[in-house]
């Protein structure tokens, strides 16, 4: 956890929602200076501030809607900082919550140092992340209706299908094979919407592909030398971590892409902690899947694996893949160096 402890004359903390936000702005005793309810518009946050520009910091927490005012802020060259939702437990913990107190409580712990930051996403790489992410979200609908079709084929027990229906091609005439015809229709039904998706992912892959030679090219070329890493897989890891550099060690790295479980220590006591969700859920779900592809015609991962479920079982030791693949990533990025399978298995344990 980070905390901003830069001191300003000026502390602003927003309770910002998608058509109004509440301003506490205070200074460096505590004093109250400005304490009302606006539109949630640039000019608005604009003329609230303008009296304080001097040296004011702004500080909102990080739901949905925090994009325009960090990137207003950066602009008009006033100091931002983002608070992490899931660490301000000073907001959510009050007796009584409304819009006025959460404004007071982010100022507070503003100027006293103790707002736990969230990393602000630079604007030029932002909608490429999103779309990665909407791309995912698609993938998933794809692989549902899939299942789907499959389940359907199973409750009446009717012959594997000969071909990987994930391929359009092999769908043609997917209902035939069912005698009823409501279910023929459920079947045809997931069938269109999955030709539907395939199509929308084509057109997101063509744009994301097309914003690539922009960023940085090296990174992905560096990730797809990992076996069994794509170029969606490294698309996704590398837009999700945007600067290696924001990782002091690789530590940080692997917690932040919760591939490891946090603890909770008191009394000489240690017990898993309920926070395992804090993290990067896409960079979670890329590196489980990586760890999976990892092991595709790769003899010598294979064999490290059958040695990991012997010891750990299945789950655990495709976790434990996980977390080291994450490692190496860390380190390929930090040293610009291709994938080095000789290192990779000289420390493996």
């Amino acid at each position: 956890m980070r905390f901003y402890t830069t001191q300003h004359q000026f502390y602003c903390g927003i309770d910002l929602h998608a058509r109004s936000m509440f301003l506490c702005i205070m200074d460096q005793s505590g004093k109250v200076l400005l304490h009302r309810n606006f539109h949630a518009t640039p000019d608005a946050l604009l003329v609230a501030v303008d009296p304080y520009r001097e040296d004011i910091v702004v500080a909102v927490e990080c739901i949905f809607t925090w994009y325009w005012i960090a990137d207003l802020c950066s602009r008009e060259g006033i100091a931002f900082v983002l608070g992490h939702a899931l660490y301000m437990k000073a907001i959510h913990g009050g007796k009584t919550k409304n819009d006025k107190i959460d404004s007071q409580k982010i100022a507070s712990l503003l100027r006293s140092g103790m707002i736990p930051m969230a990393y602000v996403y630079p604007q030029g790489m932002r909608s490429t992340r999103d779309l990665l992410r909407r791309r995912l979200y698609l993938a998933r609908q794809h692989a549902e209706l899939q299942t789907h079709i499959q389940n359907t084929n199973t409750q009446y027990n009717l012959p594997y299908f000969e071909k990987r229906i994930d391929r359009r091609s092999n769908r043609a005439g997917i209902g035939i094979r069912f005698t009823d015809p409501v279910v023929r229709t459920s079947v045809e039904v997931d069938a269109a919407l999955m030709d539907a998706i395939h199509q929308q992912i084509l057109t997101i892959e063509r744009q994301i592909n097309a914003q690539v030679p922009e960023h940085d090219p090296v990174a992905i070329h560096l990730l797809r030398s990992i076996p069994g890493v794509g170029k969606t897989l490294a698309l996704v890891i590398l837009y999700e971590i945007h600067d290696i550099r924001r990782f002091p060690t690789v530590g940080n790295f692997i917690s932040y892409a919760r591939l490891v479980k946090c603890t909770h220590e008191s009394g000489g006591k240690r017990k898993t902690g309920p926070n395992n969700k804090i993290g990067n859920v896409h960079l979670k779900w890329t590196f489980s899947e990586a760890a999976c592809l990892f092991l595709r015609k790769n003899e010598r991962a294979k064999l490290y694996h059958r040695r990991l479920v012997s010891r750990y079982g299945k789950a655990k030791a495709l976790s434990i893949i996980a977390q080291k693949l994450g490692r190496t990533v860390y380190t390929m990025l930090k040293r610009r160096t291709p994938y080095d399978a000789r290192r990779f298995f000289e420390t493996l344990t």
